[in-house]
């Protein structure tokens, strides 16, 4: 029912509009025709040009339609209501746009050129399609397009149009910086297709599908959604589809379902956060933190389901994650339909996924493992922690530049391994630092770099470990466990004196590098090259192809025997004259047996200005050390011989050995005859005194 207040004003408008006829003189141009009264009134109007209806405060309802050829525009400070669907489009002369129909057997829509506004809604005004009912919509639909009606009158807003319709409709091409809000609850679905050059905000209440198989849909330019139900993003076939906007939700239950078809890919470079502040025209979040801390009745809690689609969050120029928040937050579903799904993170910048991808049904995320692979883009500076158990039944794949981190100080994180379809393939980084949790990998795989920095333990168990990356051991413990072993891997390094490798009960062979001054737990057989400054807590076999190059601090040996061939690298020992040097400290009860090539008990070497004596039973009785003697550097009658043939091959291999340090010295100083043993020999190679591991001057 109108008011009285709208019927005396639709008498008074009458009467004046009947005596500017009579007393007005003749206009040379026609303006915009005002049909306010027969609004008013109740009166079906036919639109013949351009015509206005000015709102009064307040709600008007209007039970008539418009019709004819013509624009509506819509101003004043109230609402109107429409309760009837009207049907009218733009004179033929402004019509321009060309509606394509492609795809051949999977066919879609494209809109080109698209007409002008056929409504307006002007700032301050408010214009309703229906009343909750399935009528009100002004749309004129002359277009054979598949399986929906492309609406060919498009709407401008700059104010608010309100969306009170049950049925599932199309707008046209949406245009202005105003609001367009749909009520909740209504279970109507509203189409958005084409491209759209709308700039203000988008209330979303039920369900608005953002792209179908049938048709793409862009929006560029919209400034934020708010969505309080279901905004399905889908594509068709071979389509890119991308979502720049930030999304809000202010109540619990709301989600974005993205869908595409086999070739396409959907891209959401925004952020999809909780929202306190701003109400539907400018939704906000007072404190980005408060993504990550549950609310009063979950209130805050936002999900997103991948169904069967390929989507890519961010596009290499943004570092805002886009499901910021903790498993009491948000849930993430992967999902197979028609295909499985793909997840990509590409960012700039250092991005935390605090919560688990599952495949479970909305909030019930942990109750089926998804199904779908993760990637992590190789754009420069794409940083990503997994701070969250993940549980998901597919590939990890860091790409070349990128990095992945498990942990954080959010929360442990992990990858699952016990699916089918596990793998890791590792080009970029991968880096393990959880705090208290301990995890396991298996099948990791690719040319990257693994890193344990964490104080819990990462252990790669089984025969697919097999990256060939550098295993770099900052912090805690890496295990390897069934059949694992690190013999693909281009170095390993244990950085620091708290970085633990546990080799198991089948030890450790080096075929490339092992440094550092940490600890590795278990055998150790080098059939590359070791560095001094390790602990190996079980035994050290050395082969002909190994070699062992003396550091500052020795190699200690503490739990088995210790059996020597191949080289020895000297270059450090000459750059630091001592009196004693020790090159390995064998601190437990099994002996040293063998020798270094060319390196007999006894033997003199002359690193730089000093000649030494190499000895396998110092120290404790099974030291290898080197102890200075008392000739003069001109004593020695004769060049070198076997010995600096051992120095000068090592300071070859090391241009392969994947050092970052002593290549230089050696190629400065061992090519140079670093190592000159004496030619005279002394007979049983007396031990020295001064202790077991001391270096005298």
């Amino acid at each position: 029912m109108r008011s009285q207040t709208h019927r005396t004003a639709a008498a008074a408008g009458a009467l004046a509009a009947i005596a500017a006829l009579v007393t007005a003189p003749p206009a040379t141009a026609a303006g915009p025709r005002d049909v306010t009264a027969d609004v008013l009134a109740d009166r079906d109007v036919t639109l013949t040009g351009d015509t206005v209806v000015t709102v009064p405060s307040g709600t008007t309802t209007y039970d008539g339609v418009f019709r004819g050829e013509g624009t509506l525009t819509v101003r004043g400070s109230g609402t109107l209501i429409l309760t009837r669907d009207s049907d009218f489009t733009l004179p033929k002369s402004r019509q321009r746009q060309k509606v394509s129909v492609l795809g051949g057997n999977h066919p879609y829509v494209t809109v080109t050129n698209p007409d002008p506004p056929a409504v307006t809604v002007e700032r301050g005004a408010t214009l309703q399609y229906g009343n909750g009912g399935t009528t009100g919509l002004i749309g004129h639909f002359p277009y054979g397009t598949p399986a929906f009606r492309l609406n060919q009158d498009n709407i401008r807003v700059d104010g608010t149009l309100r969306l009170s319709l049950k049925s599932a409709y199309n707008l046209g091409t949406i245009s202005g910086s105003g609001l367009v809000s749909q009520p909740r609850f209504l279970w109507g679905t509203w189409d958005l297709s084409g491209t759209h050059p709308f700039s203000g905000v988008i209330d979303n209440g039920t369900q608005t599908n953002a792209g179908r198989p049938e048709y793409a849909t862009s929006l560029p330019n919209v400034r934020k959604v708010l969505n309080q139900g279901t905004w399905t993003v889908d594509t068709p076939l071979g389509r890119t589809v991308t979502m720049g906007m930030d999304f809000y939700q202010r109540e619990y239950g709301s989600d974005i379902n993205v869908q595409s078809r086999p070739g396409s890919k959907v891209v959401l470079t925004g952020q999809y956060s909780w929202s306190d502040q701003g109400g539907d025209t400018d939704p906000s979040l007072s404190d980005p933190a408060l993504n990550w801390t549950p609310a009063r009745k979950n209130v805050n809690k936002r999900g997103t389901n991948i169904k069967g689609a390929n989507v890519q969050w961010g596009d290499g120029t943004t570092s805002r994650i886009f499901m910021p928040g903790t498993a009491e937050t948000v849930y993430i579903n992967l999902l197979a339909a028609r295909s499985r799904s793909r997840l990509t993170f590409d960012y700039n910048g250092p991005v935390t996924l605090g919560a688990p991808i599952g495949g479970g049904r909305f909030h019930d995320t942990l109750a089926a493992p998804g199904a779908g692979d993760v990637v992590i883009a190789g754009t420069r500076g794409n940083d990503v922690t997994f701070a969250a158990r993940q549980y998901y039944d597919g590939s990890t794949t860091v790409e070349k530049g990128a990095v992945l981190r498990l942990g954080s100080g959010q929360g442990d994180g992990s990858l699952w391994m016990d699916g089918g379809l596990c793998r890791v393939v590792n080009d970029g980084t991968l880096v393990v630092q959880n705090a208290s949790t301990p995890i396991s990998l298996s099948r990791v795989s690719g040319s990257g770099a693994f890193v344990q920095s964490g104080a819990a333990t990462t252990t790669l168990a089984g025969s697919g470990v097999t990256y060939t990356g550098t295993t770099t051991v900052d912090k805690g413990t890496l295990a390897l466990k069934s059949g694992a072993t690190l013999r693909h891997s281009k170095a390993i390094r244990l950085t620091s004196t708290d970085a633990r490798l546990d080799t198991g009960t089948s030890g450790l062979r080096v075929a490339t590098t092992l440094t550092g001054k940490g600890t590795v737990r278990g055998a150790v057989t080098n059939d590359g090259v070791v560095a001094g400054g390790l602990t190996v807590t079980g035994g050290y076999t050395q082969r002909a192809k190994g070699r062992l190059v003396v550091q500052a601090k020795p190699l200690r040996v503490t739990g088995g025997p210790v059996r020597l061939a191949g080289a020895v690298d000297l270059a450090a020992a000459g750059t630091s004259p001592a009196r004693e040097i020790t090159i390995l400290d064998n601190a437990g009860r099994g002996e040293t047996t063998g020798a270094f090539s060319g390196l007999r008990e006894g033997t003199k070497v002359k690193p730089a200005d000093t000649v030494y004596r190499i000895s396998y039973r110092a120290g404790d009785g099974n030291d290898v050390t080197l102890t200075a003697t008392t000739e003069s550097p001109s004593a020695s009658p004769s060049p070198p011989s076997s010995a600096a043939a051992v120095g000068t091959r090592s300071a070859r291999t090391a241009e392969g050995s994947g050092l970052g340090w002593w290549p230089y010295v050696l190629s400065l100083g061992l090519l140079g005859g670093l190592l000159m043993p004496a030619t005279r020999r002394t007979r049983g190679g007396r031990r020295r005194g001064g202790g077991r591991h001391a270096v005298r001057r």
